[in-house]
């Protein structure tokens, strides 16, 4: 079972990443090509969130697995935006 401070750790590091997500896709938006670097440690950020969130709902109760399962599917749908805009 996952206990409930490394589920709040791993919400913490998710929502940083979506953050910084939707702050390169305003960017990313606005500068067009001039900002793939961050633009792709966004991506990068995204990617290993998704794959924590994974891992962790193998050992995680139900109630946790549906905070997990949220904010994969959070983080899920910021990744497809940052890959079906131009930048």
């Amino acid at each position: 079972m996952t206990t409930r401070q490394a589920i709040d750790k791993l919400m913490q590091q998710c929502e940083d990443a979506v953050r910084f997500g939707q702050e390169q896709l305003v960017e990313g938006q606005r500068q067009e090509h001039y900002n793939d670097t961050e633009f792709t440690k966004a991506q990068m950020g995204l990617e290993n969130a998704y794959k924590e969130l994974e891992e962790f709902a193998h050992s995680a109760n139900a109630q946790q697995r549906e905070q997990l399962y949220r904010m994969r599917l959070q983080v899920q749908q910021l990744q497809n935006q940052l890959i079906t805009t131009d930048h």
